[in-house]
């Protein structure tokens, strides 16, 4: 599938230029996002951009350097942001800041496998699909922007999770089954910043 293998080369592109000299369109330096744990409540976060802290969810187990499938919890790693997903038609006020990183449609039979023997397993899968897996255009929205970190992905692994992504968050931040989730605010600040070669670096 023709979004399959542009997916896949813009995972590689990321490894193959590096972090540190990787730019954008237009020569936009790649931003690093740091999340950390509230010392309060670590299932929700503080993402920094620059000097700015803006406030996010975690998993519902909080933060660990071994996730495992279906532990709910956030992995705590370097993170590079490889793709995204926007929904057509849901997401207007994201849509003018799509550009800077490879973007597709997120369609109606989109879905995510999260079946760790599944030969798809944490890949984008076509749907209707056998094993399990979740849609991407969900009914609640959180996936209007959503954003593939790169988390048992370019190597995978069976077991030690999928679908780790940066998304939109719940009302009052409730928490995720493991990914890291922000305000439509937020979420469109981020945008304006991310470029190839941006990564989410998880804080323990």
């Amino acid at each position: 599938m023709g979004w399959k293998k542009a997916e896949m080369r813009a995972s590689r592109a990321t490894y193959r230029h590096g972090f540190a000299q990787a730019k954008g369109r237009g020569g936009v330096k790649p931003a690093a996002l740091v999340v950390r744990p509230r010392p309060s409540d670590r299932r929700q976060g503080i993402l920094r951009l620059g000097p700015h802290a803006l406030p996010c969810a975690l998993g519902r187990g909080s933060t660990t350097p071994f996730k495992r499938e279906g532990d709910g919890k956030t992995p705590i790693a370097r993170l590079p942001v490889l793709f995204g997903f926007f929904r057509p038609g849901c997401a207007h006020d994201l849509a003018p800041l799509r550009g800077k990183l490879p973007m597709r449609r997120a369609g109606k039979r989109l879905g995510w496998c999260d079946a760790s023997g599944d030969r798809n397993y944490n890949r984008p899968v076509r749907l209707p699909y056998p094993a399990s897996h979740e849609e991407m255009r969900r009914a609640d929205r959180l996936y209007d922007a959503c954003l593939v970190l790169d988390w048992n992905f370019s190597v995978r692994r069976r077991g030690r999770g999928s679908a780790i992504f940066l998304h939109l968050a719940r009302p009052g931040f409730a928490p995720t089954e493991g990914c890291v989730a922000v305000c439509r605010r937020t979420m469109r600040r981020i945008l304006g910043h991310l470029a190839r070669g941006s990564i989410v670096i998880v804080k323990g």
